[in-house]
């Protein structure tokens, strides 16, 4: 994708949706800001409760992520090969994406890992975020 007014490609991730790709977006938009842009079907597709997105896109300072309601032939499959990675400023910046991730998501306990550099949460839409931070500061 070309960011307006430069020449620059950025590169991002793709997640595939069921049916619920521009709510899954705008989630991620309340988590990382930015700016968000949908294309969807001009008319009723079979088998879709309302206009699926064929192509959305979630543009902000800390991640690009693109996605789709169009699902391959075999299927959304989830699996455990694959996670959304990001490097975190600090610790508060990191704690406030985990209470904003996991805050529709009953298996993310609520309580923070400061120690750790790299935590795994699950949110609501099944995506894996790995969270990092350089470093670490002991009490």
């Amino acid at each position: 994708m070309l960011f307006k007014n430069t020449n620059k490609v950025v590169s991002g991730i793709f997640l595939t949706f069921s049916g619920n790709c521009k709510e899954a977006l705008t989630f991620y938009h309340s988590c990382f800001g930015g700016t968000l842009h949908f294309d969807t079907f001009t008319k009723k597709l079979q088998d879709f409760p309302k206009n699926p997105v064929t192509f959305g896109s979630l543009i902000s300072k800390y991640i690009v992520i693109h996605g789709s309601d169009l699902v391959a032939d075999e299927g959304r499959i989830i699996g455990n090969h694959l996670s959304v990675f990001l490097m975190c400023e600090n610790i508060v910046y990191r704690n406030l994406l985990v209470d904003k991730l996991a805050s529709n998501h009953d298996h993310f306990p609520k309580r923070h890992h400061d120690l750790q550099k790299l935590i795994e949460i699950s949110d609501a839409y099944d995506v894996k975020w790995l969270l990092a931070i350089s470093c670490v500061m002991q009490p």
